[in-house]
């Protein structure tokens, strides 16, 4: 495989990077808000849940793979991954990138959120429902303040909602139970919470059952279709970089598991076949 410090001048396809599946529900809305270009997949599932994991494994982990998507030819890499956007995105941004790859560029999932969550409270109470190791990072509110300062976010880890999903349990009386639970313990935190976002890209899977858990009014914030959009004011803003992205419409995934196990799921996420090949770190 040729090295990209050597691809600088050649176009190349977009990169997503997730610790598992939940990426694809990202991925699936870029591809069908922006359909021309060259996508490349890479879910580390023989690793994850990095949910769970510290800071420094996130960050190696992540680095490791963004580096293999760097070396496939992407000039641009969306970690499309709450945990990973929230522990590993600005080391990699600030310390790694101007020595690794100063002409590459990698983005995250959690800012295109937090700067238009504010346009929808009215009662300045918002909901976070995410992954114990992004709620402890505490990203969504660090980056909410920057934008909207009297926004008061309200918190919720989630740690039963992927294990659900990712065993395809997320129409099961267990996801009953947990969505009910996590729920519950949000809005027990400020009844007047009246937008949420899902702050895990595995969680659009469970989307009906938090619709009927929540108040009349409340709004749900989904990442994919605001990534989308986000990605797409980028490239216009930024014909740099859009110049590098090759258009032929190609689709490629790899997983650090077995390719069997992972199309299965894979499919079920992204919404269509998905053909995978292995990818050793």
């Amino acid at each position: 495989m040729e090295n990209f410090f050597s691809m600088k001048e050649s176009k190349g396809p977009i990169g997503f990077f997730d610790s598992g599946y939940g990426g694809l529900t990202v991925m699936k809305e870029v591809v069908g808000a922006l359909p021309d270009y060259d996508y490349i997949y890479l879910g580390d599932n023989a690793r994850a849940p990095y949910g769970g994991r510290s800071f420094e494994t996130v960050y190696e982990y992540t680095l490791e793979c963004v580096k293999k998507l760097f070396d496939l030819g992407c000039p641009l890499v969306i970690l499309a991954c709450n945990t990973a956007s929230a522990k590993a995105l600005r080391t990699i941004q600030q310390k790694d990138l101007p020595t690794l790859a100063p002409d590459r560029r990698v983005l995250g999932v959690i800012r295109p959120t937090t700067e238009i969550v504010g346009n929808f409270s009215s009662s300045r109470h918002v909901g976070v429902l995410a992954t114990t190791g992004t709620v402890i990072s505490a990203s969504y509110p660090i980056e909410i303040k920057k934008f909207f300062p009297d926004l008061i976010v309200h918190q919720q880890a989630c740690p039963m909602w992927v294990p659900l999903i990712e065993n395809q349990e997320e129409k099961s009386s267990a996801a009953d139970y947990f969505v009910k639970k996590y729920m519950d313990e949000l809005f027990n935190q400020a009844p007047s919470i009246d937008s949420i976002i899902l702050g895990c890209t595995h969680y659009p899977l469970l989307i009906e059952k938090i619709k009927r858990r929540i108040p009349e009014g409340v709004q749900i914030i989904e990442q994919g279709l605001i990534v989308a959009e986000s990605l797409t004011d980028y490239l216009s803003r930024h014909k740099e970089m859009e110049m590098r992205l090759r258009k032929n419409k190609s689709r490629k995934f790899y997983t650090t598991e077995t390719p069997e196990i992972f199309d299965s799921s894979a499919s079920y996420f992204f919404g269509s076949p998905v053909k995978s090949d292995r990818m050793i770190i």
